[in-house]
């Protein structure tokens, strides 16, 4: 073969290796490179209120008194026009009118030299908040932050009372309301004693690591006169209630009318016009019309904490359920036998009959319902299910029920070793 061929192919083969060999390491560079792009953090976008805002300008300020949208956002150079269909279309959601002072509100405006506004959000309450979007298309929804909720444990002993109590052991106060409504029916904190005992595990809320409120108390035990009561937040069928160590529920139900009547004829009210003195004035109350003489029954168990009468009330009983309700009867005809201050009673038991005493203009039974001594609208009291855990979720709830009770007994033993 002629010489010069051969020195051709030669060429020609160490071209291609040469080719080859860098086309080799440029693969196996890339690859390398992938390798320490993958050890890299990945890109998170800064969020507000569902919001990019990395190119954002965001100003953050508070409302001021007697200052409304308009006041802001033409501060802010925003248009009235737009101010305007801003308010008209934020109306099913929110009304602009009711905004309130020292609530913090946003303002999100583009970064450059006119600094447009973009958004305006308005913080309704620490967890909400209304975002109105004045880009070209002006439109207006709700959102709502990201709740964290962190569990605690507080016990303690009462020295003065459960609110100061909790104040002693660095807990929310709150927390004392929440225990009394979860105990209402067992115990009367009215009636809480020194020495009383509490322990609780419950939760806390949080929204950007600021503390906004109290979850749910998960279980709880309240030692009062010596006996210890407990309490189990258990779900069942996706419904959660509070029920004892046994499975039986913590509440009590009411009945829905105290009597059999045949109409409502005056409703719960904070300015009714009143039939009799014909001016307008708070009506407490709702008004059975019925006939002279039915029998008026209590709702629910408690005790005769008074018997009266007035000129305008005429004759009245109040019942004492628990610490947390009571409720009251008026314009009674005739209390029952056997009825007095101090008896207990049986739910739907007969306590007196209808009448028109006081200031009425016909037969009927005007009764009101307190919670925690204030007046609240009867017909929209909530009668809790006094069922106890069914039968098909009652091993899971020993097992739950035994699980917290070991955590509850650790939490004491735990604070007790850090006296």
């Amino acid at each position: 073969m002629n010489r010069r061929i051969i020195d051709v192919i030669i060429l020609i083969i160490i071209t291609v290796c040469i080719i080859l060999f860098i086309d080799y390491r440029y693969r196996i560079s890339y690859l390398e490179d992938k390798s320490n792009l993958a050890d890299l953090p990945a890109y998170e976008p800064n969020l507000k209120y569902g919001i990019v805002v990395d190119s954002l300008v965001v100003y953050r300020d508070q409302i001021k008194r007697n200052q409304y949208l308009a006041d802001i956002l033409l501060k802010y150079g925003v248009d009235y026009s737009d101010i305007d269909i801003a308010a008209r279309r934020a109306k099913p959601i929110f009304d602009v009118r009711y905004i309130r002072s020292g609530n913090h509100y946003s303002i999100l405006c583009k970064n450059d030299s006119i600094e447009k506004v973009q958004y305006f959000i308005y913080e309704e309450s620490p967890i909400s908040y209304i975002v109105f979007d004045l880009r070209d298309s002006i439109h207006i929804h709700k959102g709502l932050k990201e709740v964290v909720s962190k569990r605690k444990h507080v016990s303690g002993s009462i020295t003065s009372s459960l609110w100061n109590a909790m104040l002693e052991s660095d807990a929310d106060p709150n927390l004392a309301n929440e225990l009394s409504e979860i105990f209402a029916w067992t115990i009367d904190f009215f009636g809480v004693q020194k020495n009383d005992a509490f322990n609780v595990i419950y939760e806390e809320l949080y929204v950007e690591n600021q503390k906004v409120g109290l979850g749910k108390v998960l279980a709880a035990s309240f030692e009062h006169a010596g006996e210890n009561q407990f309490a189990f937040y258990f779900v069942q069928d996706s419904i959660g209630d509070y029920f004892d160590e046994k499975g039986g529920s913590l509440r009590r139900a009411f009945l829905k009318a105290p009597l059999t009547f045949k109409r409502i004829s005056s409703r719960y009210s904070t300015s009714r016009l009143h039939p009799v003195l014909k001016y307008r004035r708070p009506h407490l109350g709702v008004d059975y019309a019925a006939a002279m003489g039915t029998p008026v029954l209590t709702v629910g168990d408690g005790v005769v904490d008074k018997m009266w009468r007035t000129r305008e009330g005429g004759r009245q009983i109040r019942i004492k359920h628990n610490g947390t309700y009571s409720t009251a009867y008026l314009h009674l005809s005739a209390y029952a036998k056997g009825i007095k201050t101090g008896k207990k009673l049986r739910q739907g038991e007969v306590i007196a009959y209808v009448g028109k005493s006081g200031l009425a203009t016909g037969p009927h039974l005007d009764f009101r319902f307190y919670r925690n001594g204030n007046a609240i609208d009867p017909l929209k009291v909530k009668s809790p299910a006094v069922q106890p855990v069914d039968s098909s979720y009652f091993d899971e709830f020993l097992i739950y029920k035994d699980f917290m009770t070991s955590e509850l007994l650790d939490s004491i033993q735990f604070n007790l070793g850090s006296i």
